[in-house]
């Protein structure tokens, strides 16, 4: 949540504010470059005159309408303004940005619905949209869902970026710049409170120790009660409770030699995070193993069967710690006509959940959690040169990751009468599960190595090639291993013994395999071209092939006759091909900025959870699926017709499918039953299930048709208590429509469309006092972030509701 107070420090109410607008916008003055820390806002306000906002997607830095990649940029005032403190707040101003978590760990970012398949959290594989603060790559989604601290700037790259931002970015890339220290003393604070018992402070400080060493210091903190009620241990859950405090100190050595040393951490220990009741589906299975069957079984019923009651019985305990941070060295060396960069870093990720995974106030599993620690070294060299008619970029990149991963799921007195076919006598001996545990070790190493270049060659005044390839090396050794014992301490066998056993063994599964190993060269290349006929039009063309680092299967494989099937360890990588034209635009005297893209993205060997009939039924397990392909048109508007008044709107239509995928994992409604012929009706009680489900052209998940933000600020010069300032009123909405909630889409986990709308009042001061008040979710819609299914066909959905209606207060000032 840094973001949210730390507008620029010299703010200058005369000037009208930054538009609060998505995408390259005519004006912004807070877009400092990155790595210049001596470029003011009053020197970036000027610049502003030729409606420049400076980004650095090409790793140097340049005014964004001139750079042929479909960026959304994103200022510190828009994030104060917007109250987006985190990626899931951000993702509210960018259409194209989707953001799903019902934890820090089960975490995806997408865009255009590309990066990681919903709900799928594997150690053994990697993101698709590459998360970059500081220019040091974050290999972790969880990062994610800390809230921002002390930032200036965040870009948000459509598309490939796999030549200058590596194996990772077959959807896109985040590029989050921070403030950087100031020889000019300068401070900002910033306090906010709201209902729900919302606290947040920010603060930030920075100024010179000597004549060429100056720091830079910022922390934020922020508390709220949770959002659901939780009935079985009398306490809020879903709640949030974050700290965060960043360092950097910049030592400018000589005229030609910067250093940056950077530290930072960031700590968050909510009650959290509870998936609720939704609704009950009919699947294939008897029905007397159906929710509401055995839920009477045991006399029980849900606290409410309405989720936006906000109510929920969980009675395991609840914990999401999670903790991340790490050291930065950055260097820039300014050698013969160009610069020369190099990054060190180190980062580490400490996940300590506890979750209750029955999804009921019943004793089915009372212990869930997968403790997580991951520790992370890159290693990036950097030439940034130019000639005569050309610019180039070369470099080299090393990754060295470990993780250790220690998960246990304990089964409690209920699990019995839930999990055995009431037809088993041992259904009705509570003892057999109750106790029954699996103890999980995950381990994985894991190196990549790369060279890449980009080329930008003037061919003449207008017209640009832009060429880039990248060589990359992945070395991935992983081990998964989880034992099982029953209440009593005794090993479950994975093959053979008792029946009770063999009914222990149902419910868990014990397995093991040790050192598998992935290793494979991918090489990523693109073409660009560009054209620009006149000052303020660009025009641009774009083929790359990328791809996603395959990997290993660590959430464990399926097992036939107690043999585990080793050879499905291995996840090879995906292979993008990606097409995109686009214009960017301006026009009324540079007031107006109209970018336009059309793209179309197909991936082969899709990363997903499949099913496959020749090794076991009774589990999916991580593979490749055939094909998939995503492909729309993306619109970005913005308008400042005067000081007063500025507009946007960003659009996206998105056309998505599975192409090929013949062995996908059946939807709740086709699961469940009996093996043979005929296949029963979806969600028809005691009929037959299909072992796998042709899902071809169907929806990918989590990906509307139409998705727009847009907004608008006006504001009005005058005077409060003696203070000249301005006062302003301000209103940000998105829209999107129906998505899938289910990796196979299902009846049961549509998520319906809905509009939010936030608005902002408030006054600031040509001394830097800002002071506003804020609502949310204006109209208090009801809606879900996500819907899941539950374990062992039941029918159960649970889901993720969307925060109600919240408003508060911000007070901020600076110097």
């Amino acid at each position: 949540m840094l973001l949210a107070a730390q507008a620029q420090l010299a703010e200058q109410p005369q000037q009208p504010p930054t538009p609060v607008v998505v995408g390259e916008r005519p004006r912004d003055a807070t877009a400092a470059t990155p790595g210049d820390p001596e470029r003011t806002e009053e020197d970036v306000q000027r610049s502003s005159a030729a409606a420049d906002v400076v980004v650095t997607a090409r790793r140097r830095s340049e005014a964004v309408q001139n750079v042929p990649i479909p960026i959304s940029v994103v200022g510190v005032k828009e994030l104060d303004a917007t109250g987006s403190f985190n990626v899931q707040r951000l993702q509210q101003l960018q259409p194209t940005l989707q953001f799903y978590s019902t934890n820090p760990r089960n975490s995806s970012i997408n865009i255009r619905g590309l990066g990681a398949p919903l709900g799928l959290t594997n150690d053994g594989i990697e993101q698709g949209v590459g998360i970059y603060i500081d220019q040091v790559y974050l290999s972790r989604v969880a990062a994610a869902t800390l809230d921002f601290l002390d930032v200036q700037q965040i870009e948000t790259l459509r598309g490939p970026q796999g030549t200058l931002y590596g194996k990772n970015t077959v959807a896109g890339a985040i590029n989050i710049t921070s403030k950087a220290p100031s020889f000019t003393p300068q401070g900002r604070a910033e306090i906010t409170v709201g209902n729900l018992e919302f606290k947040q402070g920010k603060a930030s400080v920075s100024g010179p120790l000597t004549d060429n060493v100056a720091i830079r210091i910022g922390l934020s903190t922020t508390s709220r009660r949770g959002t659901i009620y939780n009935v079985a241990s009398d306490s809020y859950v879903n709640a949030q409770d974050n700290l965060g405090i960043r360092t950097a100190l910049l030592w400018k050595a000589t005229d030609t030699l910067d250093l940056t040393l950077s530290g930072d951490y960031s700590r968050q220990n909510p009650a959290c995070c509870a998936q609720i009741f939704v609704r009950v589906g009919n699947t294939q299975r008897a029905l007397n193993r159906q929710f509401d069957a055995l839920a009477a079984a045991q006399g029980y019923e849900p606290p409410s069967r309405n989720p936006f009651d906000r109510v929920t019985d969980l009675d395991a305990k609840l914990s999401a710690r999670n903790e991340l941070g790490g050291l930065s060295l950055r260097g820039e060396y300014h050698l013969g006509g160009g610069t020369l960069t190099s990054i060190t870093a180190y980062r580490f990720w400490d996940w300590l959940p506890a979750n209750d995974r029955d999804f009921t106030g019943l004793p089915i599993t009372t212990l869930s959690q997968n403790p997580s620690r991951q520790d992370q070294y890159t290693q990036e060299f950097r030439y940034a040169g130019e000639g005569r008619g050309f610019d180039y970029v070369l470099g080299a990149f090393g990754f060295y990751q470990t993780i250790k991963t220690t998960g246990t799921q304990r089964q409690g007195p209920a699990a019995s009468r839930w999990l055995i076919n009431p037809s088993n006598a041992l259904s009705r001996d509570p003892s057999v599960l109750d106790g029954l545990t699996a103890n999980n070790d995950i381990s994985l190493k894991n190196f990549s190595g790369a060279l890449f270049g980009k080329l930008n060659w003037k061919l003449t005044d207008d017209v640009t090639l832009s060429p880039g390839v990248r060589l990359n090396y992945d070395d991935k050794v992983g081990s998964y291993i989880s034992v099982v014992r029953d209440g009593q301490g005794n090993l479950v066998p994975a093959t053979g013994g008792t029946a009770r056993q063999a009914a222990q063994r149902d419910a868990i599964q014990p397995q093991a395999f040790r050192d598998q190993k992935f290793r494979e060269w991918n090489v990523s290349y693109d073409l660009t071209a560009s054209y620009k006929p006149s000052r303020d039009v660009l025009l641009y063309a774009t083929y790359a092939h990328s791809f996603k680092s395959g990997g290993l299967n660590l959430n464990g494989v399926p097992v036939v006759g107690g043999v585990v099937q080793t050879q499905l360890a291995q996840v090879k990588p995906e292979k993008v091909d990606h097409f995109e034209l686009g214009a960017k635009t301006q026009f009324w005297d540079r007031k107006a900025t109209l970018n336009v893209t059309g793209f179309w993205t197909e991936i082969r060997d899709y990363q997903a959870v499949v099913n496959n009939s020749s090794t076991s039924t009774l589990r999916g397990y991580l593979a490749n699926a055939g094909k998939v392909r995503v492909r729309g048109v993306e619109a970005d508007f913005s308008v400042r017709p005067s000081d007063r008044v500025t507009f946007y709107t960003n659009g996206a239509f998105t056309d998505h499918e599975y192409v090929d995928f013949k062995n996908a994992p059946c939807p709740p409604e086709l699961s469940g039953g009996g093996n043979g012929t005929p296949i029963g009706a979806p969600g028809q009680p005691g009929t037959n299930s299909p072992v796998v489900c042709d899902i071809s052209g169907q929806w990918l998940p989590g990906i509307s048709k139409f998705a727009f933000s847009y907004g608008g600020e006006y504001n009005l010069p005058g005077q409060v208590l003696g203070a000249s300032g301005e006062a302003y009123v301000g209103v940000d909405a998105n829209s999107r429509t129906k998505f899938s909630s289910n990796a196979s889409r299902s009846i049961y986990t549509d998520v319906n469309g809905y509009t939010l709308v936030n608005a902002r009042l408030g006054f600031r001061t040509d001394k830097g006092v800002n002071v506003f008040g804020w609502v949310r979710n204006l109209f208090d819609i009801e809606y879900y972030e996500v819907l899941a299914t539950t374990p062992g066909n039941t029918g159960l959905i649970a889901g993720n509701v969307g925060d109600p209606r919240t408003y508060g207060l911000t007070v901020g000032f600076g110097f």
